[in-house]
């Protein structure tokens, strides 16, 4: 038994996400640890909400809440939602947790410790209209390398490009708008990256099975330009993780908080500890998924995220952990993926543009959503949401393949030998070589998912249904039956036990529809199919089964013209 620990890129907690935030991270993250637990390994699944930094403030004073208050009800909100959705995380914790303060906060210390922070005098851009400094991400304007309009001071959100605030054409201030803006004297602290260049080179270059993409942005951010630069860690914000040595003070850092992306992502290893502090178990729970000294070191680590965090999962955190000499577990495989654009255009959160997620739980259940998201998952390039590509897909290949097998099958069987496995006849040709097509399709279905191949995985599970309702009507037990009623019993006895296969291979993708297909089929039995002519025999004569309600409707051209007209961009 293998054990996986697996985390997907956490959320800001500034709102609802949309469709194409939840296919860039999480949902393909579930996807794998679904399948992990399905064939049997130990997994640690783990994400949270993100919830310091200008983002969370800038969205509690829009909802005129402390910004305490609002980070707690939408951390309650995205958890609601990622439960409807079906990711089946083991703990969904918070970057402002007292665990995450704490290891923080001895990150610091022990880099500190190293050498690898400086404190520097740095002139930052103040808005006299808000009285206050103004964090890189609080400033907006022209983006000096690709003229995109919305920059934020830290990188242009269009070409990835790592900015500084003051690199951008005519900045103005994200809370008031203002262009009132002076530069004066600050002083931040500074993670040493560049001493560690080489250190992080080396590493990125020992991972050969890593996506092109992730490499190709790591190495970017490694040698254009100047090369690796040394990053600020700390920010002039009242909200946030304040800056300590350990345990403790910082001498001239009073009133300052660590920057967000230093502290998001160790919350990935304080999410295990709040996981184990939440169920009452001992540290060496959690530490032996962290810690190699503790047992980790026999830990395979998958990270999940959209190429935007690529930069700072392959470079920054890894600089962190390492930097520190203490033996944490880096990530082995990082799988990043491109972005989903919205029907012509780009998902807009500000302007409401796409499908969020609750809206989409609104109109239709989330195995509808999770199948086009996976099957269409922007891996090689990005990749377009269309309505007219949703209604096509949910239609042929969950209502006319899946749905309509389940039913045809159950429905006959009904009505000729009742709600029952029937005993009688055996497999012959026909049915053995469904048996060999299968075994050769579920172990490149295996394949695929364990090298988080996401389309790959789908294109070949739906060839597994496909062959079973090919099988189905090259068999026609409905016409067999009148002639050799037993033959046609075997029939149906291998097209009920093609349900539960379905459902138990199918799970990862589908779960809730994997779920009402075991409970029609009256069976607990999930076990993975290594040896599919046996899976196909796991529901005896005699067993059981009701026929279930239609598992996939139909979405008719007057639902999606309805839905086009209503997520183009009205969402308040």
């Amino acid at each position: 038994m293998a054990r996986i620990l697996i985390t997907s890129a956490i959320p800001y907690i500034n709102g609802i996400k949309h469709l194409g935030n939840l296919i860039g991270s999480q949902l393909p993250a579930d996807l794998y640890a679904r399948y992990q637990r399905g064939r049997g390994n130990e997994v640690m699944f783990l994400c949270a909400t993100d919830e310091h930094g200008t983002p969370a403030e800038l969205a509690a004073a829009k909802a005129g809440k402390p910004v305490a208050e609002y980070c707690a009800e939408m951390h309650g909100v995205q958890a609601d939602i990622a439960r409807r959705f079906g990711l089946s995380f083991d703990h969904f914790g918070r970057s402002s947790s007292p665990q995450n303060h704490r290891l923080t906060q001895h990150f610091a210390g022990k880099l500190a410790d190293a050498g690898l922070i400086r404190e520097v005098s740095e002139k930052q851009v103040y808005s006299n209209a808000d009285g206050r400094f103004l964090p890189d991400r609080y400033i907006e304007g022209t983006c000096p390398n690709c003229g995109y309009e919305r920059a934020r001071g830290d990188q242009c959100e269009n070409c990835t490009k790592q900015l500084d605030p003051t690199d951008l054409i005519e900045p103005r201030s994200a809370i008031s708008g203002s262009t009132d803006l002076e530069v004066r004297e600050t002083k931040h602290l500074y993670l040493r990256q560049s001493a560690m260049k080489d250190q992080l080179d080396a590493w990125i270059d020992s991972k050969s099975d890593w996506p092109v993409l992730t490499t190709s942005i790591a190495k970017k951010w490694l040698h254009d330009g100047d090369g690796l630069q040394d990053r600020g860690i700390t920010r002039d914000l009242d909200w946030g993780i304040p800056v300590k040595k350990g345990d403790e003070d910082w001498p001239g850092m009073e009133g300052k908080v660590f920057y967000v992306w230093f502290d998001a992502p160790i919350e990935y290893i304080a999410c295990a500890k709040e996981w184990a502090d939440a169920n009452g178990r001992p540290d060496a729970d959690w530490e032996r998924w962290w810690r190699t000294d503790k047992g980790a070191d026999d830990v395979r680590y998958v990270q999940f995220m959209g190429k935007d965090n690529v930069p700072f999962h392959t470079l920054s955190f890894p600089a962190t952990i390492l930097g520190s000499g203490e033996p944490w577990k880096l990530v082995d495989h990082l799988k990043s993926f491109n972005y989903l654009n919205y029907d012509g255009g780009q998902f807009s959160t500000s302007q409401g543009r796409g499908v969020f997620m609750d809206q989409a739980l609104d109109i239709l259940p989330a195995d509808y959503w999770r199948w086009w998201l996976l099957s269409h998952a922007p891996e090689s390039s990005d990749s377009e949401f269309t309505w007219e590509n949703f209604q096509a897909s949910v239609n042929k290949d969950l209502a006319d393949v899946l749905g309509n097998f389940v039913s045809r099958i159950t429905k006959f069987c009904r009505s000729k030998f009742g709600e029952v496995v029937p005993a009688g006849g055996d497999y012959g040709e026909r049915e053995q070589a469904l048996i060999e097509e299968l075994t050769r399709r579920v172990r490149a279905y295996e394949g695929h998912m364990e090298a988080m191949d996401v389309r790959k995985s789908a294109q070949e599970l739906r060839a597994i249904w496909v062959a079973g309702n090919e099988y189905l009507q090259a068999a026609a037990p409905w016409s067999t039956f009148k002639a050799d009623p037993e033959q046609a019993a075997a029939q149906v006895r291998l097209g009920l036990n093609l349900i539960r296969l379905y459902a138990v291979l199918s799970a990862p993708f589908i779960p809730h529809s994997a779920a009402a297909m075991l409970s029609a089929m009256n069976t607990l039995d999930t076990e993975w199919p290594e040896d599919v002519g046996q899976a196909l025999s796991a529901l005896p004569a005699g067993h059981e089964f009701t026929v279930p309600d239609v598992l996939f409707a139909k979405i008719t051209d007057e639902q999606r013209e309805d839905w086009q007209v209503r997520f183009a961009g009205t969402r308040s």
